[in-house]
């Protein structure tokens, strides 16, 4: 007799937010060292750097009964120079990778972000698989770039196609399916 494993739950609706609680911060955190130290192996210990200090971190939150639940994604961005602003460290949980939207969303709250900031340049190195995504979010690829040992394009965001965010705190529910 097979038995077979349940697939895991996994919610229709997620809060795209800044995060702000120290659990959602705590959370984000733990899922970049599970993305791109364990799975990845792009850091050997830990993936934190001095850009931690000051930037905005980004959660995509699962919920439960309608109430945040679980940190599934996540991004930072920080302002490198007045107007330049970076991306990073985008991590979606594997279980949420075949769930609609919720990289895009997390760039749309990034991006944004930054853009009601007085941002005028939105950069960031992407990994060559994401490179498609980012294309049809309206980002141009700045040229092929080794970091941390891997290659990655460099690209900028069309800041036309991201209406600024004034609170990213507030945030807002994204309603996703999940993917064939």
């Amino acid at each position: 007799m097979i038995i077979e494993r349940p697939a895991a739950f996994v919610t229709p609706d997620f809060l795209i937010r800044q995060a702000t609680e120290a659990w959602e911060i705590g959370g984000a955190a733990s899922l970049r060292h599970r993305t791109f130290v364990t799975e990845q192996g792009i850091f050997d210990t830990h993936d934190r750097d001095a850009i931690d200090r000051t930037a905005l971190p980004l959660v995509a939150l699962s919920t439960m009964a309608s109430e945040a639940d679980e940190v599934v994604g996540t991004v930072r961005i920080h302002e490198e120079t007045p107007g330049v602003w970076w991306g990073g460290r985008l991590a979606v949980a594997p279980d949420y990778r075949r769930v609609g939207r919720l990289g895009a969303e997390l760039i749309r709250l990034a991006v944004g972000t930054a853009h009601a900031r007085g941002c005028r340049t939105f950069l960031a190195h992407v990994q060559m698989q994401n490179v498609p995504l980012f294309e049809k979010l309206n980002w141009q690829p700045l040229g092929r770039q080794e970091c941390h040992g891997h290659p990655h394009m460099k690209m900028q965001a069309d800041l036309a196609a991201y209406p600024p965010v004034l609170d990213p705190a507030r945030g807002w529910m994204a309603l996703t399916r999940r993917a064939a």
